[in-house]
């Protein structure tokens, strides 16, 4: 039940503005990870935050082609045996190789893994494919702020986005340090506490997951390429302010 924000600016293309992203990882503690780097031989160039058991990736960025991909799980109606599904972390790398049309299936083709939201961003803009072990349907997210999290984009029934969606976009996109406006927000968010459905830091355990959120990334992604930072709480599931490198 992971989290991510996004603010597309107006014509970023033509304005060389930077699209900025937000993610916070929900994730099994005891499911073991590496924090951001180059862990991949075979993607030469990428760093990710790797995972260990399927070796993909929950986010992953070509810094150089300015290129990042993060994916959220979905809860899906697949109905393929378990062992026939493959790791949703390889769509991430997919992705960033300009292959994603692999990941996701050719034209009615179903991706053979579990539902999920896959986050793509680039100098030009934004996109979230779609998967619900039915149909997979791809948006371009439009100008202005955006919240994906277990279902679709800017859901309105997904309680943390209607409870928060408009307070990220009241922060200054164009601040040097711009993602810490978005803590200032995510800090806000905690008040509620970290297994209210408002919660964005979250202990998803209440609701029948044993995921608790575990870490932030920020990214920019402009002309120039992509720039992404890291960090990690200090307790799963509880906030704290994180200096994100």
């Amino acid at each position: 039940m992971c989290t991510v924000i996004v603010h597309v600016p107006e014509s970023p293309a033509a304005t060389g503005e930077p699209v900025r992203l937000l993610a916070v990882r929900d994730e099994d503690p005891a499911r073991t990870w590496d924090p951001l780097g180059e862990r991949w031989p075979e993607h030469p160039g990428v760093i990710g935050v790797r995972d260990r058991r399927a070796g993909g990736a929950w986010l992953a960025a070509d810094p150089a082609a300015g290129r990042v991909a993060v994916i959220l799980n979905r809860a899906d109606v697949v109905t393929e045996p378990e062992e026939t599904l493959g790791s949703r972390g390889h769509v991430v790398l997919d992705a960033l190789a300009e292959t994603a049309g692999s990941a996701v299936g050719s034209a009615g083709e179903r991706p053979r893994t579990h539902g999920y939201n896959l986050v793509e961003v680039t100098a030009a803009g934004a996109r979230v494919t779609m998967w619900d072990g039915a149909t997979v349907r791809t948006v371009d997210l439009a100008p202005g702020i955006h919240m994906i999290a277990h279902d679709d984009v800017d859901d309105p029934a997904t309680a943390r986005i209607s409870a928060w969606h408009d307070a990220f976009g009241d922060t200054d996109p164009h601040d040097a340090h711009w993602w810490e406006g978005w803590l200032d927000v995510l800090e806000r968010t905690s008040a509620v506490g970290s297994v209210d459905d408002r919660a964005i830091v979250r202990d998803n355990r209440p609701f029948g997951y044993p995921t608790l959120s575990l870490l932030v990334c920020a990214a920019s992604v402009g002309p120039d390429g992509a720039d992404v930072r890291y960090g990690e709480f200090d307790e799963p599931g509880r906030w704290n302010r994180l200096t994100l490198r």
